[in-house]
């Protein structure tokens, strides 16, 4: 049987109404007292029940986060991120993986609500009617995490993605290339497609470089599309000398594939790849990539929630972090 506060306050001899201040902390009972009841507690091994006090308090201290994928190493960083901030601010997790499918990014985040989160951290991909019909009848915070909202109504946590691929395809234009391709993601993606194509396609007009349909490739983020990408750039008459890639995984595909292919990287072809996951030191050569501080974007997206739950005073909604690009060895210069 559950062992009861009704139980624990018959073996310290004390009320239920001090049982439960001594067990929320209440500075108001006398330290025999505390010492009594504590020792009842242990005994009988109870357990405060968190969902009625959640109830009484009409807070759970509990955040719902929903990801895409979490077996991603990308996205698993961002989680740690929140976690730790989430510790430390003494608030429990429920994740919850949505194949970034927008019916079932809905239903996690109903889902979600219907268990009394007190704030939600959402990292998904387009932002659509149902998503912010949905954000906006939602009771408690919601704050995106390396998740664009193009009208920016809701708290958000990202880096400049359309600036940090615009770098990386300079770099490429002012050691000399003239022939840059990428391997983007579906243009639909506001992120990993969109964004970064925008960029990409601006460095190139500001630097008078014609571009070139046949030298874009649209990959679906895994290590086949960068294999497939190098099959497809390796039939052009004209080929690329520079490689930007959305992703690291993508980026390590293009690696491959162009070793398979009988290339050398970067003697061949020069490639940057997008996020700095730990797959960009483990392939050799080294991948040269855009740095998105992932754990960071998860870390400050968790601080952000807690200042919407506690109602302090927020100074920026939408929160841009810096990036870098990390020189290695997939590319034959070094830091400018």
């Amino acid at each position: 049987m559950n062992v009861t506060i009704y139980d624990v306050a018959r073996e310290a001899g004390v009320s239920m109404a001090t049982v439960s201040r001594v067990v929320n902390g209440n500075p108001n009972v006398k330290p025999t007292t505390r010492k009594r009841v504590m020792e009842a507690i242990d005994r009988l091994g109870y357990r405060p029940n968190a969902v009625a006090r959640g109830l009484a308090s009409k807070r759970t201290t509990t955040v719902g986060v929903i990801i895409p994928d979490i077996s991603s190493i990308f996205f698993a960083e961002l989680a740690r991120g929140i976690e730790d901030i989430a510790t430390m601010y003494k608030y429990n997790i429920i994740l919850s993986n949505s194949d970034q499918n927008k019916d079932k990014e809905i239903h996690l985040i109903n889902t979600m609500l219907e268990k009394q989160v007190d704030g939600i951290v959402f990292m998904g991909g387009e932002i659509t009617k149902e998503h912010e019909d949905a954000f906006k009848k939602s009771p408690v915070p919601v704050v995106l995490s390396a998740t664009i909202d193009e009208k920016k109504e809701f708290p958000s946590v990202n880096i400049d993605y359309h600036q940090a691929a615009y770098d990386a395809v300079s770099t490429f234009i002012r050691q000399g290339h003239k022939r840059i391709a990428m391997l983007s993601g579906t243009l639909e993606d506001p992120i990993n497609g969109y964004q970064k194509y925008s960029g990409y396609k601006r460095a190139l007009q500001d630097a008078d470089i014609d571009l070139e349909d046949d030298l874009v490739v649209i990959g679906d983020y895994t290590h086949d599309s960068g294999l497939e990408a190098i099959r497809q750039l390796d039939k052009l008459e004209n080929k690329p000398t520079a490689i930007f890639a959305s992703t690291d995984e993508m980026a390590l595909g293009l690696i491959h594939g162009a070793q398979d292919a009988g290339y050398s990287i970067p003697e061949d072809f020069e490639i940057i790849g997008f996020d700095n996951t730990r797959l960009a030191t483990m392939v050799r050569p080294t991948l040269t990539t855009v740095v998105q501080p992932m754990y960071d974007i998860g870390a400050v997206s968790m601080r952000l929630l807690t200042k919407l739950m506690n109602k302090e005073e927020v100074e920026e909604n939408a929160v841009v972090l810096p990036h870098r690009i990390e020189y290695r060895q997939s590319t034959s210069f070094k830091e400018e």
